[in-house]
């Protein structure tokens, strides 16, 4: 439950800071009278995120035991894209964020003629974007879950980050959100990394990953994943109990690179040394 909790209030505090970013800006400049259509860009983004989910669920139910399992690894692949995407996006776009938007809501409300569909459409592909990471995520985190547990955390989470989106939004609440992304972005690359382990499984089941299947260790008899602290671990951080060697290339190669990337300062490049003046 934790591990869909946080990544569902990440990612509805972020569509929630769009959105507040958008209304705060309209009503700053006097034209909060647009609101409605900010309104019909979030409802707009909200179905087609529904229409996703409910789609690729559909027709993987379908699907024999072998495709399942291709279809799996492919979400899980997705998945682990997405994921890692949004955390360095929000890194690295984070300073910048407020000013883009700003800039884009001027842009689509200059025109003489079709401004509520730019706003619209602005709002739509901002606020879809956070959506569809999420279908892609839940899907995941569903088809390895047992219980409903996965989803109930998924709606806690969002539900949270509704109250503390509108709390920002109206001066209620102040968060440190530089700290708040950067630890749970540490989090997610840590899921991220258990997710592609496990699409290796998934290929490997689907008879299409077939190498570096050596069992490196095995804990099954001290920390079985079906124990309720294995599966804890499973849940948050892709453990098993006893992991083939690519699996263990997968993880730790993945977290060694994304964790070198996200940790190194933001914009840090090496200065070019300077030319001396010629006399």
């Amino acid at each position: 439950m934790l591990v869909p909790f946080l990544i569902m209030l990440r990612e509805g505090i972020e569509a929630a800071l769009i959105v507040g970013i958008v209304a705060s800006y309209l009503k700053q400049t006097g034209r909060d009278t647009w609101m409605p259509a900010v309104w019909v860009g979030i409802l707009l983004a909200v179905a087609l995120s529904l229409f996703v989910g409910a789609g690729l669920q559909l027709v993987s139910a379908q699907f024999p035991q072998k495709a399942q399992e291709l279809f799996e690894a492919m979400v899980g692949l997705i998945a682990v894209v997405v994921l890692s995407s949004m955390v360095f996006w929000m890194r690295r776009a984070a300073r910048s964020i407020k000013s883009e938007l700003h800039t884009s809501i001027d842009s689509a409300l200059s025109h003489s003629t079709g401004q509520a569909s730019a706003l619209i459409g602005m709002v739509f592909f901002a606020v879809a974007r956070e959506g569809l990471e999420s279908v892609f995520f839940l899907l995941a985190i569903f088809q390895q879950s047992t219980n409903s547990d996965a989803p109930l955390g998924a709606l806690l989470g969002i539900l949270v980050s509704i109250v503390l989106g509108y709390c920002i939004y109206a001066g209620g609440i102040r968060m440190n959100l530089r700290r708040f992304f950067y630890w749970t972005g540490l989090f997610i690359l840590v899921v991220a990394a258990g997710m592609l382990a496990s699409t290796l499984r998934h290929l490997h089941e689907a008879g299409v990953w077939n190498i570096l299947q050596t069992v490196v260790f095995d804990l099954s008899d001290v920390l079985p994943v079906s124990s309720p602290f294995g599966t804890l671990l499973s849940g948050m951080f892709g453990y098993q109990d006893m992991p083939t060697l690519g699996e263990v290339i997968a993880y730790a190669g993945f977290l060694a690179i994304s964790l070198f990337m996200f940790l190194r300062p933001v914009g840090s490049r090496t200065a070019a040394p300077q030319a001396r003046p010629t006399h």
